[in-house]
C-alpha cells in the first residue's frame, strides 16, 4: 500500500501571547488527523469560523508554521525534517500555496509575468526564460487565460479575480501534486467566486491536482468538495464524504454551521459563534463545544470525546450523536440505498 500525499498525525500548535517564557499558552490546532491519499486526486475543504485553527493549520502543511506536536508527512517524509536544498526544492515542486489576497502576492511596480517566469526558473523547472515559455503558457492556459494577454500588464490592470487565477498558474508552474488555498476567493466579488471555484474543479480532473481548501463559506465547501472536515477550537468535530457531512451532520456545531448559511427569506436571530472567542475553553477537559451545545450533559464536560469511525465513512467527536441525530445506517444498508440511487 503507497503512501498517503499527505499525512496530518496528532498535529498540534501552541502559541504563546505576551512572551515565549511568561507568556499565556494559546492552543491553535489540537491534535489533528488528516490524510490525503496519493494517486486519487480529491479537494479537501476545511471548513471552520475565523479562529478555529485552520489557517494555522494551512501554515504548518506549507512549512511556515512548525508544529509543536504531532507530525506533517509528505509521502512518508516529514517536513519539519526537511534539510538540503535538494529536499526543499522537491517540497515546493509538490506542494504549493494559493493565498487569500492575490493583491499582496504580486508588487504594483513589476508586471505580473515576470513572476511566472521567475517561478518556472527558480524552482527548476527551466534553464532560460525561452525554455520556461511553454511551461508558463500551459499553467497560465490551465487557468483559463492566455500568455499574450497576460504579459507585460501590471496588477491593477487585472480583477480580483483574474489576478486569483493567475496566482493559481503560477502554483502549477512545478506541476504540484498538491495546492493548499487558503480562503482563496475571501478577497473576490461574490460575482466572481464561482469562476475560481471552478477553476479548481477542472484542475483536479484534468491536471490530477489534489487540493486543500480551507474556508469558512460552507456554500463553495459543498460544491467543490470530495471531503469535508469541520474545525472549532482547533479541533475537528466532524470529518467525512462531503455529501455526508453537509446533508446529514452528526456533530451540532456543523449542524449550527449549516442552519446559519443565509437563506432568502431568513431571520437571523443569532449568529453562529465565534470559534475564536476567548480561548479560556481551551482549559476544559472536555469538549470543546460543550459550553454552547444545547444538547450538552456532564459527561460532555468530563473529558474530550473520542473520534468515533462511522459506518458511512466519516468520523464525529461527539458521544452523543445517536441520541441527537438517531442511529447510524449500517454498512449493509448504505449499500442498499446506494444500489438503490
Amino acid at each position: 500500500m503507497s503512501e498517503p500525499l499527505l499525512d496530518l498525525q496528532h498535529v498540534s500548535r501552541t502559541f504563546r501571547i505576551g512572551g515565549l517564557i511568561l507568556g499565556t499558552p494559546l492552543v491553535a490546532v489540537d491534535d489533528v488527523s488528516l490524510r490525503v491519499p496519493a494517486g486519487r486526486p480529491m479537494i479537501l475543504s476545511i471548513v471552520g469560523e475565523s479562529g478555529s485553527g485552520k489557517t494555522t493549520l494551512a501554515r504548518m502543511i506549507l512549512r511556515l508554521v512548525a508544529p509543536t506536536g504531532g507530525r506533517v508527512l509528505l509521502r512518508g517524509q516529514d517536513v519539519t525534517r526537511l534539510s538540503g536544498h535538494r529536499q526543499l526544492l522537491a517540497y515546493r515542486r509538490t506542494v504549493q500555496p494559493v493565498f487569500q489576497n492575490p493583491f499582496e502576492s504580486f508588487s504594483a511596480h513589476r508586471t505580473v509575468d515576470c513572476y511566472l517566469f521567475e517561478t518556472a526558473q527558480g524552482l527548476r523547472i527551466a534553464r532560460t526564460r525561452n525554455e520556461a515559455r511553454s511551461v508558463v503558457a500551459r499553467a497560465v492556459a490551465s487557468v483559463g487565460m492566455t500568455l499574450e494577454g497576460v504579459a507585460g500588464k501590471y496588477p491593477h490592470q487585472f480583477s480580483g479575480g483574474e489576478l486569483q487565477r493567475i496566482s493559481v498558474a503560477r502554483a502549477l508552474i512545478p506541476g504540484p501534486a498538491l495546492l493548499v488555498a487558503d480562503e482563496p476567493v475571501g478577497m473576490i466579488d461574490a460575482s466572481l467566486r464561482m469562476n475560481i471555484v471552478n477553476a479548481f474543479v477542472d484542475l483536479k480532473q484534468d491536471v490530477g491536482v489534489s487540493i486543500i481548501y480551507i474556508t469558512h463559506d460552507l456554500s463553495t465547501a459543498s460544491y467543490i468538495s470530495d471531503a469535508v472536515a469541520i474545525m472549532f477550537r482547533g479541533t475537528i468535530v466532524e470529518y467525512g464524504p462531503a455529501a455526508a457531512v453537509l446533508e446529514s451532520p452528526r456533530h451540532p456545531y456543523t449542524q449550527l454551521l449549516l442552519e446559519s448559511v443565509p437563506r432568502i427569506g431568513a431571520k437571523w436571530d443569532d449568529e453562529v459563534p465565534a470559534a475564536g472567542e476567548e480561548r479560556r475553553e481551551y482549559e476544559l477537559s472536555g469538549c470543546r463545544f460543550a459550553d454552547r451545545c444545547p444538547h450538552v450533559t456532564p459527561e460532555c464536560r468530563a473529558e474530550r470525546p473520542a473520534d468515533l469511525a462511522l459506518p458511512d465513512g466519516r468520523r464525529v467527536a461527539c458521544i452523543h450523536h445517536e441520541r441527537i441525530f438517531g442511529p447510524v445506517p449500517h454498512a449493509d444498508e448504505l449499500h442498499r440505498l446506494e444500489r438503490s440511487d
